[in-house]
């Protein structure tokens, strides 16, 4: 079986749509299907494109345009002469606006069957956008089959257009997310022996002191993640209780990195730590120097980020957004606070920080959780099975 997998985002760029696209492909490839990514980047020229394997896939990046239908054009035109040279037996988009769009027009044009993964806030960002409402209902009225990864997505894409809509959850290895000794971790995270220049001069500038305790978000901190209330959060439990906010990943460029700064700057006797990009293989380290893990979030799909912070038995403090609803039972696996309500996020964490016996409890239900529900082998065998239901790959095993 031979699948264009196509999406907005890509490993090694930044976010979870990059994360678990990388994933599907990876999962695809073990179960022996044919993977072609298909990728705008704007580290290329409009002109230009690579194609180089990637765990076991081969993915072509090319540069996007300063328009964004240029750039549909390309990708279209890229599509259709691949397949032209290749056939392709399905056409998998891992977005619904921009990616969900192109797998659709050229499903249709070519006469091969299209799947469209809603994913994140696109059907948020689509409602509100003129210019992404054409192409969301394109693909929600045309594509052979739409899957989305939260329930609350599937409501309202069903708001756009009522059809079936597949929930297929996002899946994590408890195999590499699991627990570790915190000692353990922070000598990995600190760990000097084979790490680049820059990442010796990261680590050597901060460190996590063994007995503090430590309340950690990872991802790329931004507005959309809860960015204000997160650090309005931290102040108060600091002021109350001093510890450290370790944020793994990077500070969004431009605005964000600003408000950031600032607000830091405004925040007295902190210990803030920005640890810059982290490599996935290097993540649970990073988790299991957590005690209490916050994802503050304004919108959300599923966020990989916490089922990872749950697989390696972190209490978790977040939002009832998007698919966070479908993982977290409150009080049971993980703990709610409202959106965009720093007091109420700092009065959650100052309780967990001083009661270990239920961050324990939390953490080791939302482990079980994520080993019952959310693993990358349901994820796969749900997406083979849509695959095989299109008719067109009978003779896969």
């Amino acid at each position: 079986m031979k699948i264009a997998l196509l999406t907005e985002k890509y490993t090694p760029d930044i976010g979870g749509l990059a994360i678990s696209s990388e994933r599907l492909a990876r999962l695809l490839t073990s179960a022996g299907c044919e993977v072609r990514v298909f990728s705008p980047t704007g580290n290329l020229l409009p002109s230009e494109q690579r194609t180089l394997p990637s765990s076991g896939a081969i993915v072509t990046r090319f540069g996007a345009h300063k328009r964004a239908d240029d750039t549909l054009v390309h990708w279209f035109d890229l599509i259709v002469e691949e397949h032209a040279r290749e056939p392709f037996d399905v056409l998998h988009a891992y977005f619904l606006t921009q990616a969900g769009f192109i797998a659709t027009l050229a499903g249709r044009y070519l006469n091969i069957p299209s799947v469209v993964s809603i994913r994140g806030n696109d059907v948020d960002r689509a409602a509100f956008d003129p210019a992404r409402f054409s192409h969301t209902m394109f693909a929600l009225q045309h594509a052979n089959v739409v899957t989305a990864n939260a329930q609350e997505s599937i409501r309202k894409a069903k708001a756009f257009f009522d059809r079936e809509i597949i929930l297929i959850p996002n899946g994590v290895d408890v195999n590499h997310f699991k627990p570790m000794e915190r000692n353990d971790a922070l000598a990995e995270s600190l760990g000097l022996e084979g790490k680049r220049k820059e990442e010796r001069e990261l680590h050597g500038k901060w460190k996590v002191e063994s007995g503090g305790a430590v309340i950690g978000f990872v991802g790329e901190l931004r507005e959309k993640k809860g960015m204000k209330t997160l650090l309005s959060a931290y102040a108060q439990v600091n002021a109350r209780r001093p510890c450290t906010l370790l944020t793994v990943g990077e500070t969004r460029h431009g605005e964000d990195s600003q408000t950031f700064e600032e607000m830091r700057a405004s925040i007295p006797e902190s210990n803030i730590v920005v640890t810059g990009y982290v490599s996935p293989n290097d993540l649970p380290a990073y988790y299991s120097l957590i005690d209490v893990f916050v994802h503050p979030s304004l919108h959300d799909g599923m966020p990989n980020a916490i089922l990872e912070a749950m697989a390696c038995e972190r209490a978790v403090v977040a939002t009832p957004v998007g698919g966070v609803k479908d993982i977290i039972d409150c009080g049971v696996n993980g703990v709610f606070a409202a959106v965009n309500d720093s007091e109420m996020l700092a009065a959650k964490v100052l309780t967990l920080l001083e009661d270990s016996e239920l961050r324990a409890q939390l953490g080791a239900n939302g482990r079980a959780l994520v080993i019952e529900r959310f693993t990358p082998q349901k994820e796969l065998e749900a997406n083979l099975k849509i695959y095989r239901q299109l008719g067109a790959f009978n003779n896969f095993p």
